[in-house]
C-alpha cells in the first residue's frame, strides 16, 4: 500500500513538474508572440495615428497660412505711410479682413493720403472693375480752398481771388467800408483779420474772404462743425453725408470782448477746445453719452431754436457745391478708364451765425482721422470709416480673398436683376430702348446701367449712418431738367424704387 501510494505521489509530482514546465513554455511563447507580433502592430498603429495627426495639423496650418495670404489687399500711398495719422484707417481695414500690400500686388483698395493721380497715373488709368481708390481725379475742384471759396453760392461767404479779382474787391470795399475781411491761402495758415491797407493784394494763390461777425456761440465760444461726406459716384452723381456724428471744434478763448489781435478768439486751430470741455455740452456728451451732434442739438432746442433747418441747409450747401463742380470733375474722369472705381471721403467745414445761418468755409481732402491729439475722437473716426467701407462695398458681408465677384451665381445672390427693375407699367410697353425711361427696363439694360444701378442698390441697403443727399429725397414734382442726362436717369430710377417701396423715398 505504501509502495503504491508512493508511486502515485511520484506520478503526481512528475505531472506537476511537467505542467510547470509547460506553463513556463506557454508564457515564454506568449511573450515571444507579444513582442514579435502584438507590440509591433500596436506600435505601428500608434505611429500611424501620430502620422495622421501630424498630417491633419500640417493641413490646418497650411490652410491658415493660405487664408492669411489670400486676405483682400490694400495699398497705401502717402509721404509717411508708417506714421500714426493713418492708424485708424489701418485698424478698421484689419478688422474687415484686409492685409496691407504694395503697389506691385494685386490690390483691391488704394488708400491715398496725398493726391495720387499725377504720380500714379499709369497705375490708375486702367483699373480692373473690383479695384477701388479713395479719391476722384479732379477732386481738387472741390477741395482747393481758393477755388471753393471763390465759387458763387448762397452758403459761401463773399470772397475774391487774389490778384485776379483785386479790383472787384476794392470796389466792394468802397461800397461797404464797414465790412471786415480775412486773407487765406491753400495752406490755411496765418489767418487773421486785416485792415484793407494791410492786405497783400498781390499774393498769388490766395483769396480775401468776408468775415462773419455775429457767430453762434456756446458758453461764449465760437466754433466750426465738420460734416464727413462721401461722393461715391460722379457720373451719375451720388453723395452721402455722415449723420452718425459731426465734428465740433471750439476756439480756446471766448469770443467777447472781441479783439482781432487774439486769433484764438475767432480761428479754430490744431489746439482747439473739445466739446467735452464746453460746460453746457459736457453733461450731454460725457455723462449722458450723446453724440456731439445730439449734444449740440439739445442745447440749441433749449435756446428755443430748431437745429434741423440748419442741418438741412448744410446738406443743401454740400449738394449745390458738388453739383457746380460736377462737370469739371467729369471731364477729368474721362481720362481714366474706370470711372466707377473711385470714391471720395471729404470733410466740409461750416460756421454758424447767431441766426443759425450756415456758411461753408472749406472742404478737406484726406481729412484728419487721427485721435493722437484728442483720444475720445477715435470712435468718431473709426465709425466714419467703418460706415464708409460698408457703403461702397469694401466691407463685404461675403468673406473672400478679394473684392472680385467669383461667378454669376454669387453676383446674383448679392444683387439680382429683380432688385433693379422698376416702372412695371412703362416697361411692359417699352419697344424702344432709346427712350430715357425704357433704359431702366431689364430688356434695355446695358452693362454700364446695370453696374450703376447695382452700386446704387448696394449703397441704399448698406448706407448705415450715411444719409443720401444726392439724388435728393424723392418728391412727385421734382424738376429734373437742370441735371445731366445720367443724373436724370438715376433720379428716375430712385423714383421708380420709391413707387415700389416707400423706404426708398427718403
Amino acid at each position: 500500500m505504501k509502495e503504491e501510494r508512493s508511486n502515485v505521489n511520484g506520478r503526481k509530482s512528475d505531472v506537476g513538474l511537467k505542467a510547470k514546465v509547460l506553463d513556463t513554455k506557454v508564457k515564454v511563447l506568449a511573450k515571444i508572440f507579444f513582442f514579435a507580433i502584438v507590440a509591433p502592430a500596436f506600435l505601428y498603429t500608434l505611429f500611424f495615428l501620430f502620422l495622421h495627426y501630424q498630417s491633419n495639423l500640417i493641413k490646418i496650418q497650411v490652410k491658415e497660412i493660405t487664408t492669411k495670404e489670400k486676405r483682400p489687399t490694400y495699398w497705401v500711398y502717402a509721404k509717411e505711410p508708417s506714421t500714426g495719422y493713418l492708424k485708424h484707417v489701418f485698424a478698421v481695414l484689419d478688422r474687415l479682413g484686409f492685409k496691407r500690400g504694395n503697389n506691385e500686388s494685386d490690390w483691391d483698395l488704394l488708400w491715398a493720403h496725398d493726391y495720387p493721380f499725377r504720380t500714379l497715373y499709369s497705375s490708375l488709368s486702367n483699373l480692373r472693375i473690383h479695384q477701388r481708390v479713395n479719391h476722384f481725379p479732379g477732386c481738387g475742384y472741390i477741395t482747393n480752398k481758393v477755388d471753393l471759396s471763390t465759387t458763387e453760392g448762397q452758403f459761401l461767404p463773399r470772397a475774391y481771388k487774389i490778384p485776379e479779382n483785386r479790383n472787384e474787391l476794392l470796389q466792394y470795399l468802397k461800397e461797404h467800408p464797414d465790412k471786415i475781411f480775412v486773407q487765406k491761402s491753400n495752406a490755411h495758415r496765418g489767418i487773421k483779420i486785416q485792415k484793407i491797407h494791410d492786405l497783400n493784394l498781390t499774393a498769388d494763390g490766395s483769396f480775401v474772404q468776408e468775415f462773419i461777425e455775429n457767430p453762434f456761440l456756446v458758453d461764449g465760444y465760437k466754433f466750426d462743425i465738420g460734416i464727413y461726406t462721401v461722393i461715391s459716384s460722379i457720373d451719375p452723381l451720388r453723395i452721402y453725408a455722415y449723420k452718425g456724428d459731426i465734428l465740433f471744434r471750439f476756439c480756446p478763448v471766448k469770443y467777447y470782448p472781441f479783439d482781432p489781435e487774439v486769433i484764438d478768439k475767432y480761428v479754430v486751430g490744431d489746439d482747439y477746445l473739445p466739446i467735452w470741455n464746453v460746460p453746457s455740452l459736457k453733461n450731454y456728451y460725457k455723462n449722458l453719452g450723446f453724440s456731439m451732434k445730439e449734444s449740440f442739438d439739445s442745447y440749441v432746442r433749449l435756446q428755443g431754436k430748431d437745429p434741423q433747418k440748419m442741418w438741412n441747409n448744410c446738406f443743401e450747401a454740400i449738394r449745390s457745391v458738388v453739383l457746380q463742380k460736377e462737370y469739371q470733375m467729369r471731364q477729368i474722369l474721362k481720362r481714366f478708364k474706370g470711372g466707377t472705381n473711385f470714391f471720395e471721403l471729404v470733410r466740409f467745414d461750416f460756421m454758424i451765425d447767431e441766426n443759425l445761418n450756415v456758411f461753408m468755409m472749406e472742404a478737406n481732402m484726406s481729412p484728419n482721422l487721427s485721435s493722437a491729439h484728442y483720444p475720445p475722437n477715435q470712435l468718431l473716426y473709426e465709425q466714419v470709416l467703418y460706415n464708409l467701407f460698408a457703403l461702397i462695398g469694401v466691407g463685404q458681408r461675403v468673406r473672400k480673398d478679394s473684392l472680385k465677384i467669383r461667378n454669376s451665381e454669387e453676383e446674383d445672390m448679392i444683387i439680382a436683376d429683380k432688385n433693379l427693375v422698376v416702372l412695371p407699367e412703362i416697361c411692359s410697353n417699352c419697344d424702344d430702348c432709346f427712350r430715357i425711361e425704357c433704359q431702366l427696363c431689364k430688356q434695355c439694360f446695358t452693362e454700364e446701367i446695370r453696374h450703376t444701378l447695382s452700386q446704387s442698390y448696394w449703397e441704399h441697403n448698406n448706407k448705415m449712418d450715411y444719409l443720401r443727399i444726392f439724388p435728393p429725397p424723392i418728391t412727385q414734382n421734382m424738376i429734373l431738367k437742370d441735371y445731366s442726362l445720367k443724373n436724370q436717369l438715376l433720379i428716375r430710377w430712385y423714383q421708380g424704387k420709391c413707387e415700389l417701396d416707400p423706404t426708398w423715398c427718403k
